[in-house]
């Protein structure tokens, strides 16, 4: 991998992963939003709508699938130059993700008062979490119909669309926020619509582009797809659940020893954890643009030219990464501030910043590698490994209380998880066997 200030294919990346960055902090940005208008109603309202968020972020993990599986087969077919093939693995996803939509919504529905129960609410919290729980729900289908979408133009080379769709419905939902919260007097049953009826928009725009108005440029024909023809994408979505599911257990282990270490521990590593997905926003850009390109020149049997971009996406992956490492560190003084007041807690927080801050270089060499590796279809690896590393990470936890490692140890799992998953990744790729008929 040779080292250089620029590239021929750095135009294609930017082009790629800056759109994406957009697209991808404006449903944060918005769920920010949407908690300062619902704060103002209360801490039960605010309650309801946390225990919520929590529910529909686990729930929607497990089709993340209709993304990162379409992207790389409608990527290969536009490197092919096989319109046609493309449009029908749009078609597949668009159709299933709205029949999981369907099927997510029934179970919404049915199982809305259990769900909350397992999650903890309690008496106080269930009337307005169940009402905010059942309208949101409603929008199960339209979410899923965006992640598919979000796929499709990812694998067509274009996240300009998607994030302008993106923030569109998102200004919709800030808009609606204080008017059916406040102005109707709905309260936090007014955020839920406010989020359904702005997913409903963003959807039917989508579908309004792949099948209306740039079907023909698309190659997508309206044609009903065999249940056969769906499996692939089954499969998929069975490695990424195990992957995900690894990686949100460990993470979440991480959390429960945490708060298993005292309050003061969990209080700042919720911080942390908080300021740590945010910086991955930044990179997740890059593994998007790593997730069209590779797919893309992979379909056009060029694996030479995967490989160049690869090592090029590596190169910027590590570099932003050393960015935010070093800004977060500089930002040491005053940013814990901004979290909380409280002495016990700074200090708690300060002493594993320093981890947050070097890891960010090796999160940035992960996040991009995990895009290159979906793109070239590895999903199964990518379980494998994701497995194996996180009952690696899982034993360090593990050893955090009786070995009275305090919130350090904690720290020390989390970078034991991105370590491994960082030499997972290496092996494949630094033995050339990751593209098929590369020359080593």
């Amino acid at each position: 991998m040779s080292l250089s200030l620029t590239s021929p294919h750095d135009d294609d990346i930017l082009t790629l992963a800056v759109p994406a960055l957009a697209g991808l902090a404006a449903d944060p940005l918005v769920s920010l939003i949407d908690t300062a208008f619902v704060g103002q109603l209360g801490s039960v309202a605010l309650g309801a709508l946390g225990v919520n968020t929590s529910i529909f972020s686990m729930t929607f993990v497990v089709f993340n699938f209709l993304a990162y599986g379409t992207t790389p087969r409608v990527g290969r077919a536009v490197g092919n130059d096989n319109r046609a093939e493309a449009g029908r693995a749009v078609v597949r996803a668009l159709v299933l993700a709205g029949l999981c939509g369907i099927l997510a919504l029934i179970a919404l529905q049915l199982l809305a008062r259990p769900i909350l129960v397992l999650m903890g609410a309690s008496n106080d919290l269930m009337a307005p979490a169940l009402n905010y729980l059942r309208i949101r729900a409603l929008a199960g289908p339209a979410v899923l119909l965006i992640t598919a979408s979000h796929g499709a133009f990812r694998g067509y080379q274009d996240t300009r669309t998607p994030m302008l769709v993106t923030i569109g419905f998102n200004i919709v939902n800030a808009s609606l926020d204080p008017i059916l919260i406040f102005v109707l007097d709905w309260g936090v049953a007014g955020a839920a619509a406010a989020t359904a009826i702005a997913q409903w928009l963003g959807a039917l725009v989508f579908l309004g582009l792949l099948l209306g108005t740039r079907r023909d440029e698309l190659g997508v024909e309206l044609m009903w797809p065999s249940l056969r023809s769906l499996v692939p994408f089954l499969k998929v979505g069975r490695d990424l659940l195990l992957r995900t599911g690894s990686l949100v257990g460990s993470m979440t282990l991480a959390t429960a020893v945490a708060a298993r270490v005292g309050v003061t521990a969990v209080a700042a590593h919720q911080v942390a954890h908080q300021l740590w997905l945010f910086l991955a926003l930044v990179v997740d850009a890059l593994a998007v643009a790593a997730q069209a390109l590779v797919s893309k020149h992979l379909g056009a049997n060029d694996p030479e030219t995967a490989r160049a971009v690869s090592d090029r996406l590596f190169q910027w992956g590590f570099a932003v990464g050393v960015v935010l490492g070093l800004a977060f560190f500089l930002l040491r003084p005053v940013l814990p501030h901004f979290f909380t007041d409280d002495p016990d807690t700074v200090a708690a927080l300060l002493d594993v910043y320093l981890f947050v801050a070097l890891l960010q270089p090796l999160n940035g060499l992960v996040f991009v590698g995990d895009g290159i590796y979906m793109g070239a279809e590895a999903f199964p690896y990518l379980a494998k490994a994701m497995i194996g590393t996180a009952l690696v990470a899982a034993a360090v936890l593990g050893l955090v209380l009786p070995m009275g490692w305090g919130l350090t140890g904690v720290w020390w799992g989390i970078a034991t998880l991105m370590g491994g998953r960082l030499l997972t990744l290496a092996v494949p790729y630094g033995r050339r066997s990751l593209f098929p008929n590369e020359a080593a």
